[in-house]
């Protein structure tokens, strides 16, 4: 089951088991549609894969600390050029 969407589209489930379904507050079961289910898409998943494809913000941090300049121009090129090749495909 697709814990996230549940929750998102029943505001009143607050508990969920994969064996026996969906509940309220008062433990009674809740009427799930998977086709809903399975056709929600998360809206925050266009940010998560965003955020995944640039280069971690630790890498940077370590090149400020170690003073390695080639680091931070290497983690800083990456960024940017991901920026600009994201920039370039939006309509």
């Amino acid at each position: 089951m697709n814990h996230e969407a549940i929750y998102a589209l029943y505001s009143n489930v607050v508990y969920i088991n994969d064996g026996t379904g969906a509940f309220d507050k008062d433990n009674n079961p809740v009427a799930i549609d998977l086709s809903a289910v399975n056709a929600w898409t998360d809206p925050n998943a266009y940010k998560y894969k965003r955020a995944s494809e640039y280069p971690p913000m630790t890498d940077y941090l370590d090149g400020i600390v170690k003073g390695d300049k080639r680091k931070l121009t290497s983690t800083l090129l990456t960024a940017w050029q991901l920026k600009l090749n994201i920039q370039r495909c939006k309509p």
